[in-house]
């Protein structure tokens, strides 16, 4: 399989495309204005304790209070129990898990105490970061615990005899007062490897523990990298072909981590200089307008529709113009089976989570339910978040749940729709300006106009050239453009019109990507 990282970077926003075969399958975006914190580490201050949930609110100096639940605190969970090498990727015993979790949380946490805690889970809707107790420090190959003493592999690396030699190496490694987690990375490496990502994240660690010791809760005593960086450190594999950047600030922090962190494979890293944009080269701008559209076409006329509500996800399968060549059970099933595909692809690229509900159409067959259920299981094989998937039953539902660590990119790119009190969305602000961004970028590319009238919503008007941050005037300023903003209170917020001001020709179809 081939695959690609593109990287695209903007004063505005930082996009990371993951491509398979030259499809876009995962998408990651970052902006100043949304701070990342999954991964962050934080002397906190609890503020409530309530024993009726089993859980505690914690001020860690963000808007909203942490919520810890008493199954991400270490004395009250299994991790309270150690292991022996030979044992490590074995399960404690049922009943010690039970005992572990007789104590109540206020035994634990008392209200005005400081505790050592790490965002597990991303702020979503009006709920507060999650956060646990059990702090971990993700290196390149290895994933250091403090006040630990145990050793495990990842369950991905699928050869016994590997796991085994992995141990072997890594448990003389492991430094006193810490477990270490053998990541999937480490497939096929040697103790060098390993001793220097110890060495890295012991210091590191360090340096966490003489901040607990000096700042006063709340306060953030360590911060995730940046999301290049970590992207490349949990992605970017021996088996990834290509990293493209086109900001050349950003590949010279990349090259400075790859020398570091992973020498070998530096040389896949390159500088991107063309004038057409990126994502514009690889035709991503029209795949990343189709994943805010709620039905998404299917080969041969079927298509789904996407729903997001609070509670979960639905997905309905629908044969559309598809009749087929064959008996009705058999045009069914290949309808699913290709549904499949494009269900898998949409809940990577849209990162969804949480409880998710699949609706297939009915068939009869239980050996064709029985492979639906399998092409369905196969076809998550790549996707990296937790999940767990029922199988298909008598209705044609599959229900599964993924791992939901941020909002889905779907709330990222969009905000509540101020004309119907919240209950739909519409394409965020920020995402329009960002677009009219790249539209003018693509028309500086043309060279044929000049001056411009740029028709937009009193609000996104607002937004462009208010705020203390004026998008047009940096606009006009780099491409030496003159644009006119005119506001139309009937133009809907999330569109924009754009004319050439000479002979008010309407151009905005021509540089939309």
């Amino acid at each position: 399989m081939k695959k690609e990282i593109l990287v695209n970077c903007s004063e505005y926003e930082t996009r990371i495309a993951i491509m398979e075969d030259d499809k876009l399958v995962e998408l990651y975006l970052e902006r100043p204005q949304s701070e990342r914190l999954v991964g962050n580490i934080y002397k906190g201050k609890i503020k409530t304790v309530l024993p009726g949930m089993q859980a505690a609110f914690i001020d860690i100096g963000y808007e909203k209070a942490a919520f810890l639940h008493a199954s991400d605190i270490g004395s009250l969970s299994r991790h309270e129990t150690r292991f022996e090498p030979e044992y490590v990727d074995e399960e404690p015993p049922a009943e010690v898990v039970r005992k572990s979790r007789r104590a109540g949380i206020e035994t634990v946490l008392k209200e005005g105490q400081d505790v050592l805690i790490q965002v597990i889970k991303e702020p979503i809707s009006t709920k507060g970061p999650r956060v646990t107790t059990e702090v971990s420090i993700p290196g390149r190959y290895l994933v250091l615990v403090p006040d630990d003493d145990h050793v495990r592999v990842s369950k991905k690396i699928p050869s016994w005899n590997e796991k085994r030699r992995l141990k072997k190496i890594v448990y003389p490694l492991r430094p006193d007062g810490f477990g270490l987690i053998v990541r999937t990375e480490a497939e096929g490496k040697t103790e060098a490897d390993f001793r220097s990502d110890i060495k890295r994240l012991v210091k590191l660690w360090g340096r966490l523990k003489k901040s607990w010791e000096t700042l006063e809760a709340p306060a953030a005593i360590h911060k995730e990298e940046e999301m290049i960086t970590s992207i490349i450190r949990d992605i970017f594999t021996d088996d990834v072909d290509r990293l493209l950047i086109d900001d050349r600030h950003e590949y010279r922090t990349i090259m400075s981590y790859m020398r570091h962190v992973m020498p070998h494979l530096k040389d896949r890293v390159d500088l991107y200089k063309g004038e057409t944009q990126l994502f514009d080269l690889y035709k991503l701008e029209p795949e990343i307008e189709k994943m805010l559209e709620r039905k998404v076409w299917i080969k041969k006329g079927s298509y789904l529709v996407i729903d997001q509500t609070e509670a979960m996800v639905t997905i309905d399968v629908n044969t559309g113009r598809f009749v087929g060549k064959g008996d009705q059970e058999s045009t069914i099933l290949k309808t699913n089976l290709e549904a499949v595909k494009e269900i898998a692809r949409q809940i990577r690229l849209r990162d969804i989570g949480g409880l998710i509900v699949c609706d297939f159409i009915d068939m009869l067959s239980r050996a064709n339910r029985q492979k639906l259920s399998d092409e369905f299981k196969n076809a998550f094989r790549n996707d990296r978040a937790k999940r767990s998937i029922l199988p298909v039953n008598e209705f044609g539902l599959v229900e599964m749940t993924r791992e939901r660590i941020r909002p889905s990119l779907t709330h990222q790119f969009s905000e509540p729709c101020p004309n119907c009190h919240g209950f739909g969305r519409i394409t965020s602000r920020v995402t329009v300006a960002t677009k009219i961004e790249r539209w003018f970028n693509r028309a500086k590319i043309d060279g044929r106009f000049k001056k411009f009238d740029l028709v937009v919503n009193p609000l996104m008007a607002e937004t462009l050239i208010g705020n203390g941050t004026n998008r047009i005037s940096k606009i006009m300023k780099i491409h030496r453009f003159k644009i006119n903003v005119i506001r139309d209170t009937i133009l809907p917020m999330q569109d924009f019109k754009v004319y050439d001001t000479s002979n008010n020709t309407e151009l905005t179809e021509n540089y939309k990507g």
